[in-house]
């Protein structure tokens, strides 16, 4: 089976049969030149005339750019938030840059319950905007099929329904029989299952604006079209206005939501925005025999395919393994309501998948292809929130092909950060602070939008890394561990050991790893002799000055008080009393703190921190990450091998939670006696320079290299917390089980809030698990089960090998005894599992908590 064109027609030819389709030449679209394709006709709205503010005015509380659907969307909820003052400008007209075209597809599970929520609250607002406004947005809720033609496909599908099992949607695995029967026109002769999600829907994008733009209206918010931005004016790192094509209008906050523009327009600001186009693709086909009315959502992840009716025919869209980057430059201006030239021969392998899916696309005639440019990040999640470069500057772009769906639960969490300062639940792998400044680098985001395209249909293979670009940040001993066979991955630009040892490019599964052995002979280094482990990323900050203490009494929870010498574990809590880090400081001197921040959290607290260092004059905060490496040695042979290498006794005196400056290898290095893994041994802190020394010296005297896998087993099996997993913006210290790490009293931020929550009645919600199956796979984020309904979450599982069983973390949403039996749903599949309150495996010696 091949594509190919004949002159204006599209041939496809299968076996001995040739099929010829006219295919519409389409030409670029304006507001008041509506597509030929009835999918498209009739949804530009017009706003001008007595639907246009007719003067600027001097001064907006928000000033929101982009007209697209995050851009209406935070408008609309800006002024149903009381900013009746708030203007969108639209430098051409409203929806004209990607959100006309969206294939709008209202699906709402996704990898996070937050994200879930997220766009189930755009569903209920789309389904209830035409009666507040009296605006048609074609809401159609018909339901979502998934189908699955791979055996690891089907296992991705039904961790997905498991999945809505705990977030309490609904959805089901059915059977072949009944999924063709939900689509008739499908070829199910090689489907092996489908799950059924009765409650998702499409709608239609410009009406949804429409609907949107004329209730804020109402409110007293304005709107501005042909209205461009030339400048963003700011002051001391502030935003102070904003510089258009119709005068300049001061403000005191921007929602950046330009959408195929924004990194450009946050560069005006100063703010990094990583956010780059790439084409993307949908077949629009004439009515179809068969398409009665509207019928459900098919998604066929494996062929790279989304599929629905249109007007009585198809739409066939495609998120390819590779898409097609845009150079920056190429949508100017002068791009609106426009397409990009259509590509046979790249959407060829599609279309094949295509044509075997829906045999009855052999006999449908082509109204076009629409290549309609949409923006994607490094990572695939959108980006939310205010930058950690420029106050006041917020941003709601970066959508990944989800912006309809998205859109009306993150322009609610966007306007609630502008207004209340933080979003309405926490959002962190949203945050737009979390990428580092390595991925705005326009080569590297050539290199991985396309990449992330394709992404968007992968199977959620644990392990799974992606290929480009890499190697932006290397360790001080990349090479070294390159030599001992390391098998990398990336965070936040980081290549950091995975584990070490690799004979072949690891196999993508959902069952036991290939890596399985590799990380257990790591785990009994570490637990039998001595491991290294490599902890240079976690990000260094340095906070010094005559005020350090009570600034740091202020942001932080913890004992701060602490003398020098001192190793402090803290939480830095927002004013709601939940997480907004973690860290341990290490306490240099008097006036001298030394801060280890997440590796993926660096940017995010520096600009918290100087945020609210604010008032206190003598402090400064500097970032030594690169500077200073971190080794972790833990064992029982930690300390006979820091000894051989050359430390005094003085090491041994060296208490828990406690650090000193110790010589290794002739090196001066920080030993701090701590550990992340349950096993006793220090921290070690050098200068980069001297680390190679260092390292070499304690792989000579018997310590083996050990990788990130080895230390989440460890962490999972002592208990230990981490963020992102058990700790973040929706958590208190006391549900997380470490209320003992906060001082009593007030002071410090958040204080009230803890007060509070007590008064409630909170309580630790943490909770242990241990697998009966030996062979059983969770990956972190199961349901768990008790009398057959879900009672909580797994947050980070792992195999426990000190333990011998598969072990997870998680919450309990109702209190549970230790020792009670529940079920973890892997899958759909059911492995039976014992809660306990505390830690799993706790070596002989050990009475600390580490770093969470």
């Amino acid at each position: 089976m091949r594509v190919f064109k004949v002159g204006s027609i599209l041939a496809v030819q299968t076996n001995a049969k040739q099929l010829l389709f006219p295919v519409n030449i389409y030409r670029k679209c304006f507001l008041w030149q509506v597509p030929l394709s009835s999918h498209l006709s009739g949804q530009f709205p017009n706003f001008f005339g007595e639907n246009m503010a007719d003067t600027l005015p001097s001064h907006a509380s928000v000033v929101v750019i982009g007209g697209g659907i995050m851009g209406c969307s935070t408008f609309y909820h800006l002024a149903k938030m009381g900013v009746s003052d708030a203007i969108l400008l639209e430098r051409n007209a409203l929806t004209s840059g990607t959100t006309w075209h969206s294939a709008a597809q209202v699906r709402a599970l996704r990898h996070s319950r937050n994200q879930t929520r997220m766009i189930q609250y755009s569903i209920e607002l789309y389904s209830q905007l035409e009666q507040e406004t009296g605006q048609s947005v074609g809401w159609i809720q018909k339901g979502a099929l998934s189908i699955a033609t791979t055996p690891d496909r089907l296992t991705h599908i039904q961790r997905q329904e498991a999945l809505a099992k705990a977030y309490g949607l609904n959805a089901q695995s059915i059977s072949v029989a009944e999924a063709k029967e939900r689509w008739p026109l499908m070829n199910a002769d090689d489907v092996l299952g489908a799950v059924w999600s009765p409650d998702d829907g499409r709608v239609s994008p410009s009406d949804v604006c429409a609907a949107l733009v004329k209730a804020a209206k109402k409110l007293g918010a304005k709107l501005f079209e042909r209205t461009g931005v030339t400048g963003i004016l700011t002051e001391n790192g502030r935003i102070r206005g904003v510089e258009s094509s119709q005068g300049t209008i001061m403000c005191d906050a921007i929602a950046l939501c330009a959408g195929l523009w924004s990194r450009e327009v946050g560069a005006m600001a100063g703010a990094e925005v990583p956010a780059l186009a790439c084409e993307h693709f949908y077949l629009l086909t004439k009515p179809v025999d068969g398409i009665v009315g509207n019928m459900p959502t098919l998604s066929d992840q494996d062929n790279h395919l989304y599929i629905r009716d249109d007007s009585g025919g198809l739409l066939v869209g495609c998120l390819e393994p590779l898409g097609k980057p845009i150079a920056p430059g190429v949508l100017n201006e002068t791009f609106e309501f426009g397409l990009l030239p259509e590509d046979w021969d790249h959407f060829e392998p599609m279309m094949i998948n295509a044509l075997r899916r829906l045999p009855a696309l052999e006999k449908a005639e082509v109204k076009m292809l629409l290549n309609g440019p949409e923006s994607f990040t490094p990572d695939g999640t959108f980006m939310l929130g205010e930058t950690a470069e420029t106050r006041g500057l917020f941003l709601g772009c970066g959508m990944n092909s989800l912006g309809i769906a998205s859109g009306g639960g993150a322009g609610m969490n966007l306007a609630h950060c502008i207004v209340h300062g933080h979003t309405a639940y926490d959002l962190p792998e949203a945050d737009a602070k979390r990428f580092a400044p390595a991925f705005n680098n326009l080569d590297h985001l050539m290199a991985r939008a396309p990449e992330i395209l394709g992404t968007r249909y992968d199977i959620a293979f644990p392990g799974k890394q992606y290929k480009s670009a890499r190697n932006l940040r290397s360790l001080p001993l990349d090479k070294e561990y390159r030599d001992a066979k390391a098998h990398m991955g990336q965070f936040n630009g980081w290549e950091r050991p995975l584990y070490f040892n690799k004979t072949a490019e690891p196999v993508l599964r959902f069952d036991r790893p290939d890596w399985f052995e590799n990380v257990r002979a790591e785990v009994m280094a570490a637990h039998q002799e001595a491991a290294i482990f490599d902890s240079s990323t976690f990000g260094k900050i340095e906070v010094q000055g005559p005020d350090a203490e009570s600034f740091l009494l202020h942001v932080c929870a913890g004992h701060m008080t602490r003398p020098p010498g001192s190793v402090i574990y803290t939480a830095m809590l927002n004013e709601r009393g939940t997480f907004e880090s973690d860290l341990t400081a290490q306490r240099i001197a008097q006036d001298h703190y030394r801060l280890f921040v997440g590796t993926t959290a660096i940017k995010r607290d520096l600009a918290w921190l100087r945020h609210h260092s604010q008032g206190f004059n003598n402090v400064t905060l500097t970032d030594s990450t690169e500077s200073y490496a971190v080794l972790g040695l833990m064992g029982p042979e930690a300390a006979r091998i820091v000894h051989q290498c050359g430390a005094t006794a003085d090491v041994d005196k060296i208490g828990y939670f406690k650090h000193g400056t110790v010589h290794l290898a002739g090196k001066q290095v920080r030993a701090a006696r701590m550990s992340f893994v349950g096993e006793a041994g220090w921290e070690l802190t050098c200068r980069v320079d001297d680390v190679p020394a260092v390292y070499a010296a304690l792989v000579a005297a018997g310590a083996k290299p050990a990788g990130l896998l080895a230390q989440s087993s460890m962490r999972i099996e002592k208990g230990f917390c981490a963020m992102g997993h058990e700790l973040d913006g929706d958590t208190t210290p006391i549900a997380a089980g470490l209320a003992f790490t906060i001082r009593k009293g007030s002071g410090y931020i958040g204080a009230d809030a803890l007060v509070e929550a007590r008064a409630r009645g909170e309580v630790s919600r943490i909770i242990s698990l241990t697998l009966d199956d030996n062979t059983a796979v969770p990956l972190g984020h199961e349901p768990i089960y008790l009398d057959g309904r879900v009672v909580g979450q797994t947050s980070s599982c792992a195999f426990g090998y000190r333990v011998g069983k598969p072990v997870g973390l998680g919450y309990s949403h109702e209190p549970l005894k230790d020792g009670v039996r529940v079920k973890i749903d892997i899958a759909r599949q059911m492995s039976d599992a014992t809660v306990t309150i505390g830690t799993l495996f706790d070596p002989e010696g050990m009475r600390m908590k580490g770093r969470g």
